[in-house]
Order: C-alpha cells, then sequence, then structure tokens
C-alpha cells in the first residue's frame, strides 16, 4: 500500500535554525532517504521550495490558466516536503516515518493513498 508522508513548516522555523547545523540536518536525510530507497519502501522524497514562490492556478471559461501568488490558504503554516512510501503495512509506514530526522521535534502526517491512477500509455 502506498502512503504520502508529509512535513510541515514556516519560515520562522527555517529562519531560527542555525546556518551551521544545516549540513549535519541535510546529511541525516540523505541517509533516511538513502536507506528507505534501497528497501524499496522510499519512491520519492520531495522538498517544496518557500510559499513565496507557490502559485495558484485556475481554468478560465476559454480553458486558459489564471495564475496568482501565494499558496490556497493563508496560515503560516505550509507543506515543506513530502514522501511518497510503497509499505507492506500501515505500522510499517508509521515506523517509517517515526524514522524521520526530526520527527521527534515535529509531527509527520501520514495519509494512504486511495487510488492512483497510470501514467504510462499502456496503463491507459
Amino acid at each position: 500500500m502506498k502512503y504520502v508522508a508529509m512535513i510541515y513548516g514556516n519560515q520562522a522555523k527555517w529562519d531560527a535554525f542555525p546556518a551551521d547545523a544545516w549540513p549535519e540536518a541535510i546529511a541525516r536525510q540523505d541517509a533516511f532517504n538513502r536507506r528507505y530507497r534501497e528497501t524499496g519502501e522510499l519512491i520519492g522524497a520531495y522538498g517544496l521550495a518557500d510559499a513565496a514562490n507557490a502559485q495558484l492556478v485556475r481554468r478560465t471559461g476559454e480553458g486558459a490558466p489564471a495564475v496568482t501568488d501565494g499558496p490556497y490558504l493563508e496560515t503560516k503554516e505550509y507543506l515543506a516536503s513530502f514522501y511518497l512510501l510503497d509499505c507492506d503495512s500501515l505500522e510499517r509506514a508509521q515506523e517509517i516515518a517515526a524514522d524521520m530526522p526530526f520527527a521527534d521535534v515535529e509531527p509527520v502526517e501520514l495519509w494512504p493513498v486511495l487510488h492512483e491512477a497510470p501514467t504510462d500509455a499502456a496503463g491507459l
């Protein structure tokens, strides 16, 4: 079963993180990613840009994109990164989420993937 694990952040949190601690934090994250890619349970890990780079896209009546700046919700917290996991059980997905760097200080939101649409021509 596939799961999405999400981590939230905010600009104040990133600004308060000591600059000299970033190399170790990145190394811990790289080790986590490598460990679970090797088991086949980590399909993808994606860190998102700051909320200031988010855009909202809607379709106009003519079908053209209408783009505005900013995240959809006005909130201090925003989605900072997400991971796609493929695990044999919910319990295993929970174990992996608990093993994420910083899961001891920030919660990881875990969602089961309800449906996966094919993306290749053969599956259509």
